[in-house]
């Protein structure tokens, strides 16, 4: 039930539907002076969530900062969150990556500088809409880090949990049984890593951070700066469902 109100919220908050809302009210209402006051909102909107600047700033503020590699310390354990796969395309001789495929590389890139010793993978392979999930022999981003060259016994994955919760839920268990009391740095996408977290420190985890996956750019102005854009589209949709599970998980008791 949790897992498909989640994403019925998600829907209910992109820039989009309320697109539509807007643009349906406008039509169909007979008053003249509602009909302008949905025209004029409608247009206020779209300025808005498609202005690059704006997109950008609201993101910075929400986006844990990144950190200098040379600066991080050494790990027992990364723990890498997945979701950035697409499952549902064939054929099915590669691995096929959505947005966050840094996640993966920046995790290879600090195994390989020695920061981190083991990697966790944390997440199952193929949820349904129901928030069933049917596990398989092998995790397409464990199949990476091979063809990375990660050694398998540097390798474990945990294939239960189906959201940013059970990440922090299973992983403990595995963390508990295999590496008590040793060094955790979690890696996941920028825009996520507040809410996943406060989820492993709700479950009595110490655990640093490692950003991956920005959608923000650094400061700076240009004429494109004030152009309409539908990559600010997407940010703010982005950002709305996020700051909408991270409520929502606040009200649930996760964080």
């Amino acid at each position: 039930m949790f897992f498909i109100l989640s994403k019925t919220l998600y829907y209910f908050l992109m820039p989009v539907t309320w697109f539509i809302l807007l643009a349906l009210l406008a039509f169909f209402t007979k008053k003249i002076i509602r009909k302008k006051r949905y025209v004029q909102v409608l247009v206020l909107l779209i300025i808005i969530t498609s202005n690059p600047l704006i997109s950008n700033e609201l993101m910075l503020l929400w986006e844990v900062p990144p950190r200098n590699i040379e600066s991080i310390e050494n790990y027992d354990v990364g723990i890498l969150l997945t979701g950035i796969t697409q499952m549902d395309k064939s054929p099915k001789d590669r691995v096929y990556f959505l947005k966050g495929a840094d996640r993966v590389s920046h995790t290879v890139q600090l195994y390989k500088l020695g920061k981190i010793k083991k990697i966790l993978i944390s997440g199952t392979t193929n949820i349904t809409w129901d928030g069933t999930f049917e596990k398989m022999k092998a995790h397409p981003l464990e199949k990476v880090l091979l063809l990375y060259g990660v050694p398998q016994k540097d390798i474990i994955w945990e294939d239960e949990s189906r959201n940013t919760y059970e990440n922090a839920v299973y992983s403990k268990k595995i963390l508990q049984n295999t590496f008590l009391n040793q060094k955790y740095l979690l890696i996941s996408s920028a825009f996520h890593l507040r809410r996943a977290q406060k989820c492993f420190e709700k479950q009595g985890i110490k655990i640093d951070t490692f950003s991956t996956d920005f959608y923000t750019s650094d400061r700076h102005l240009s004429p494109r700066s004030f152009l309409p854009s539908e990559y600010s589209l997407l940010k703010i949709s982005i950002l709305s469902h996020e700051l909408m599970g991270y409520l929502t998980y606040k009200l649930m008791g996760y964080l």
